[in-house]
């Protein structure tokens, strides 16, 4: 399927790691322009150049969104240098742990600003140029927000919010043509993840323990697969999808996990 993304341009956040890269490469693949904001410089580099080196078109700016300045910077960088922007994947973000009986009041301030703040900067630095071009908004959020996972109050509240803005952002931005919807990953295979494992007596044993408990394929879903979701919601071929609110999680937060085991 052509997805007639050829030459436009998008800008993702967290793009140098795990399913930001994934959405990235794939961005490229299309024919698209992949603008990656992301601090890592190791990462972005690395990404970069193996991009680059497939003659892709890819520009990283190694960049922490924690002020709206950072978010202004970037869309000014990539409209100074692309002249254009038809996209947003706001995906940065961080399971922080901050919960309610161990937290503080100003951390979890500061986890809900750190994990949200930029969703909000980005898309309005970069509105004038999404309405001239219809663009697409495409919010990655999590299943926390809507299963609840336990001390990380921060990051849910954060990630709630993300899924009401999508809605909110769709209605305000109708007379535009501008499209805003949300994906929702669930347990997906990533280094931070693979991180998290890690921190185990006995990694693989929780790796199976969580696999099946996801009804389709007892798997891990991969950054590929939400990455062709969120590439399918930046094209025109979902030229009348807006407000949507998009699993991709091998029916992990709908389906009953004991499928299979009953």
């Amino acid at each position: 399927m052509e997805l007639n993304l050829e030459n436009k341009v998008f800008l993702i956040s967290g793009g140098a790691k795990g399913i930001g890269a994934a959405i990235s490469r794939t961005i490229v693949q299309e024919g698209g322009i992949a603008v990656i904001i992301d601090p890592s410089k190791e990462a972005g580099a690395n990404l970069f150049q193996d991009l680059v080196s497939e003659n892709k078109k890819v520009y990283h700016i190694p960049l922490r969104l924690l002020e709206a300045e950072h978010s202004k910077e970037a869309v000014d960088l990539t409209v100074s240098r692309f002249g254009r922007i038809d996209g947003v994947v706001n995906n940065a973000g961080a399971n922080d742990g901050i919960g309610l009986e161990h937290g503080s009041p100003v951390a979890f301030r500061k986890s809900v600003e750190k994990n949200l703040g930029h969703y909000y900067d980005l898309v309005h630095f970069a509105l004038p140029f999404l309405k001239s071009s219809k663009g697409s908004i495409v919010n990655i959020s999590s299943k926390t927000a809507i299963t609840g996972q336990g001390n990380t109050s921060g990051y849910t509240a954060a990630k709630g919010a993300q899924l009401s803005l999508t809605r909110e952002w769709a209605v305000e931005l109708l007379p535009y043509g501008i499209r805003v919807n949300a994906v929702i990953p669930a347990e997906v295979m990533t280094p931070l993840y693979q991180k998290w494992l890690d921190t185990f007596d006995h990694p693989e044993e929780q790796l199976n323990l969580i696999e099946n408990r996801i009804p389709l394929e007892k798997r891990m879903t991969t950054p590929q697969e939400i990455a062709n979701m969120v590439i399918f919601l930046l094209s025109d071929r979902s030229s009348h999808t807006t407000g949507q609110l998009l699993y991709v999680d091998g029916g992990y937060t709908h389906l009953d996990r004991a499928i299979g085991r009953k």
